[in-house]
């Protein structure tokens, strides 16, 4: 499943009003650590359907981060029927994420 980078004016429509689950992978272009993240992020997105996938730039849309209480990157935020379920920060493996997005379906 295709990857949906989400903007403030987009944010209502792509995940607040989403039925099902949402991960929402905060990230900016100069982090290493987020840099590393993408393809992990990108290779759960291609293998979970039943799961919608978007990236958040918090240079580009701090007030986003700020309302999710985003204080370090890359931050991964589960929002189902449009609240936050729970939160995880830092890189992770692939098991890892999946682990966290499992734990919380």
């Amino acid at each position: 499943m295709a990857i949906t980078h989400v903007t403030q004016a987009t944010f209502e429509q792509e995940v607040k009003n989403c039925a099902g689950a949402v991960l929402i992978d905060f990230w900016a272009d100069w982090c290493m650590p987020c840099r590393m993240m993408a393809p992990t992020f990108e290779a759960l997105a291609e293998k979970r359907a039943d799961v919608k996938f978007c990236k958040v730039n918090v240079d580009e849309d701090p007030g986003l981060a700020m309302a999710y209480g985003i204080d370090a990157i890359p931050a991964f935020v589960l929002v189902k029927g449009g609240a936050a379920i729970d939160k995880a920060v830092g890189v992770m493996d692939a098991g890892q994420l999946e682990a966290f997005l499992e734990a919380n379906l």
